[in-house]
């Protein structure tokens, strides 16, 4: 088993937020008009590497709500991604441990969407092998409610793995044709740099054979919430794209690699997996760990001071798996 990592920084405090009092007055009491009343706890979420606004937020009679917002001149895309969320959690499958939107609402220049809110929080790293097992089974109820589609969920025109493949994630191509910088690796990876090519190049075929199937494509232990029961919720569903399901269970289990655990069993094993080609998991760590590390090497980020090191460490991880699963090094 490998050695235990921890990311540079705990996941439940990557954030950079708004609070309650810095959103505009006239938004505040829109919401509270929908919530029957203000909010008189408001608990911000201290996950994820945008700085819009998102809280659970509890009135006095008891009502629970998560609430997003973001301003629609500052901050539009973000009010893009949440209008599209809502319409991706609107057409889910019903039962699946999703949450799901209340209302939507434009006041002030800002654009707020309410969903439940969970009574939970972040899986704990190193995974604790009972959150994980919970996570590995809720992802496989999404999974097989994806593999085949409701066309309400089809009909939104998704993107689909293959092409975001070759726009945005497969860098080690860029980097073996001196287009993009080689980022800082041991010299091991340096000397591996044209399989590191040959195994990325082969995602887009994999996922086009995939492609009538729906995935989450942003599943990472930060995406995830325990509720109370130790029943796993997986959030944020901003990039929901037709590909195979193996490629978000690869990236979730990078930080299972990262906690020690044996990942490989957890990938062979699980439903996600069935059908992958041989090689699926190496094509998928290949091209994450390309695709972390050249933007973890990127100027900083105006949305998180600490997105850079997240990928740095997630780049890290999938690669040192790979490396693990290959005899490199």
């Amino acid at each position: 088993m490998p050695a235990i990592s921890l990311p540079p920084v705990p996941y439940d405090a990557t954030a950079v937020r708004p609070d309650w009092a810095a959103l505009p007055a006239g938004l505040r009491d829109a919401v509270a008009a929908r919530l029957g009343g203000p909010p008189v706890a408001v608990r911000v979420a201290g996950a994820g590497f945008t700085r819009g606004f998102a809280a659970v937020l509890a009135t006095a009679d008891g009502t629970r709500a998560f609430l997003k917002a973001a301003s629609l001149t500052e901050q539009r895309h973000l009010v893009d991604w949440y209008g599209h969320e809502a319409a991706v959690l609107a057409r889910l499958p019903a039962g699946l441990p999703v949450p799901r939107p209340r209302w939507a609402l434009a006041e002030a220049g800002w654009y707020a969407l309410c969903l439940d809110a969970v009574d939970g929080a972040p899986p704990r790293l190193p995974w604790d092998p009972t959150e994980l097992a919970a996570t590995l089974a809720a992802y496989a109820d999404v999974a097989a409610a994806l593999a085949d589609p409701p066309p309400e969920l089809v009909g939104l025109g998704l993107p689909r793995l293959a092409d975001l493949a070759r726009d945005d994630i497969l860098w080690w191509g860029e980097v073996a044709a001196g287009r993009e910088p080689t980022p800082e690796l041991p010299p091991w990876a340096r000397a591996r740099l044209p399989e590191l090519v040959a195994l990325e190049s082969r995602l887009p075929a994999y996922a086009d054979a995939a492609a009538t199937g729906l995935i989450h494509c942003d599943l990472r232990v930060d995406n995830v919430l325990i509720d109370t029961a130790g029943r796993a919720w997986i959030c944020d569903w901003n990039w929901l794209c037709h590909g195979p399901a193996w490629f978000d269970l690869a990236g979730l289990l990078i930080t299972g690699y990262a906690s020690g655990l044996d990942a490989d069993a957890a990938f062979a094993t699980h439903p996600a997996a069935a059908g992958a080609p041989p090689d699926a998991l190496d094509v998928t760590l290949a091209a994450l760990s390309g695709y972390f590390l050249t933007s973890a090497a990127a100027s900083p980020s105006s949305a998180s001071p600490h997105i850079r090191a997240h990928q740095r460490w997630s780049g890290e991880q999938a690669l040192g798996w790979l490396a693990a699963r290959r005899t490199w090094g």
